[in-house]
């Protein structure tokens, strides 16, 4: 723990030589989260997680309550459904997304009354165990994107785990979300930490944050001063430093092989907001309903970090926060990673942690030309790939090579093509390689 706890500034940097360094734009870390009005309505997907989609529980004109379960699939890796608001289903219908993928929603319409469902109480938590049961139970997902089950991914050999790392990196441009979680939350934050190591046997924990944000690192080393097992670690500000393996990697200078995960080096790693949400839902019994995102962009009258309910539709949080201009780009995340939207009845899910407006000034349309062959996809890339070789392999449809070159190593930072000077769509090349490569090896797996 002291060696691990006392590594020098210095070098961490020199460990940190994956990604770039990018313009972060965080000029709402500073402003305290609002609290949105109840929307007109509420559209509740049924996949807002990596794994099997939920099969609505409801019908059209049932009455539902806040915190009653709407959504469930009785696959392993899932993740259950919850309302946010009281109210009654008005319809049940497809819902389309950017990339063409369909959904099943459910439309519920507020009745103002924000009445508690009878089945909302603390859960009874006496070993970890029964912690990873109630967890599964909350709706809780990796809440920094990536939106994998918290309680499937509790639910590990931890033995050989040494160290529960805890991601403060937020390292998305624009974003603050976690930010604002650390600054007006800390109590959650440590609470959720202090639960998991008390329950779970882990020796110590990492919170990691990036130098940007001085104040959330001074502000938990404080109050974590009396818990010898809690450390805060201050890592350099360069995209993608929330990356799983990059944390890793710059945090305990581990590395997993390929197919591997983080538990099989000694480490489990959480965002921040998933630690509180956890300690939230133990003290109160309240599934995930709710989220802070950063909404923000050069098209939005009044920047802010807003608590929305899951569900909202992005054009009611527009209007919320008001348009400056008319926006040529709206995206759900971050400008590196997020989604952008094509539809303004599209809803916050719970693992969205942004809103971004920008108008055509900011985000004006690029050229394509050929590669020029200047190396910087693959100087850039943090898990070393060769983007532009993976997306001519793509194009050829050969899977043996991308299999070669490792293509489902990619983590969509969106390095690639942020750097690429012909503009080459390679984020999103390489990412349907990515796709392709582990279809072929399930399918490998399944003739085996």
């Amino acid at each position: 723990m002291g060696r691990l706890m006392g590594t020098s500034h210095a070098r961490l940097r020199s460990h940190n030589r994956m990604g770039v360094v990018i313009p972060h734009n965080k000029a709402t870390a500073e402003l305290e989260t609002v609290v949105m009005p109840l929307p007109d309505k509420i559209v509740l997907p049924m996949q807002q997680h990596i794994g099997a989609q939920c099969a609505p529980l409801v019908k059209r004109r049932d009455h539902v309550d806040a915190g009653q379960l709407v959504g469930h699939a009785e696959a392993r890796t899932t993740a259950d459904i919850f309302s946010p608001v009281s109210g009654s289903v008005t319809e049940i219908r497809s819902l389309y997304y950017s990339n063409g993928r369909t959904d099943v929603a459910i439309v519920i319409e507020p009745d103002g009354e924000q009445t508690v469902a009878e089945t909302v109480a603390p859960p009874v938590v006496t070993d970890y165990a029964s912690l990873v049961e109630a967890v599964k139970g909350s709706g809780i997902v990796g809440l920094g994107g990536a939106g994998y089950p918290t309680g499937l991914k509790m639910d590990a050999d931890l033995s050989a785990v040494d160290c529960w790392l805890v991601n403060g990196a937020e390292c998305e441009p624009y974003l603050s979300s976690d930010y604002r979680e650390m600054m007006e939350h800390p109590d959650d934050i440590l609470a959720g930490i202090g639960t998991c190591l008390d329950l779970s046997g882990v020796p110590r924990a990492l919170i990691c944050i990036e130098d940007n944000k001085p104040k959330a690192i001074e502000l938990l080393r404080t109050m974590a001063a009396d818990d010898a097992r809690i450390g805060v670690l201050e890592l350099p500000a360069r995209y993608p430093q929330g990356a799983s393996r990059v944390i890793l990697k710059n945090a305990m200078g581990r590395a997993v092989k390929r197919g591997g995960h983080l538990t099989d080096v000694g480490a489990i790693l959480f965002n921040v907001t998933t630690m509180s949400e956890i300690s939230k839902y133990l003290k109160t019994g309240m599934p995930l309903i709710k989220r802070r995102i950063t909404v923000m962009g050069d098209a939005i009258e009044n920047p802010m970090n807003l608590e929305v309910l899951i569900g909202t539709p992005t054009g009611e949080i527009l209007e919320f926060c008001g348009l400056s201009r008319k926006p040529a780009k709206v995206i759900a995340g971050g400008p590196m990673m997020g989604i952008t939207q094509i539809d303004m009845d599209y809803p916050v899910v719970r693992q969205q942690s942004g809103l971004l407006a920008f108008s055509e000034d900011l985000c004006g349309r690029h050229e394509t030309t050929a590669c020029i062959h200047c190396d910087k996809c693959i100087g850039s890339c943090p898990m070393r790939l060769s983007p532009i070789s993976i997306q001519k392999a793509y194009r050829k449809a050969d899977v043996a090579e991308l299999d070669r070159l490792m293509a489902d190593l990619c983590v969509g930072c969106g390095i690639c093509s942020y750097v690429c000077p012909a503009k080459q769509p390679l984020t999103q090349s390489v990412g349907l390689a990515s796709r392709l490569l582990k279809a072929e090896q399930r399918k490998a797996r399944g003739r085996g």
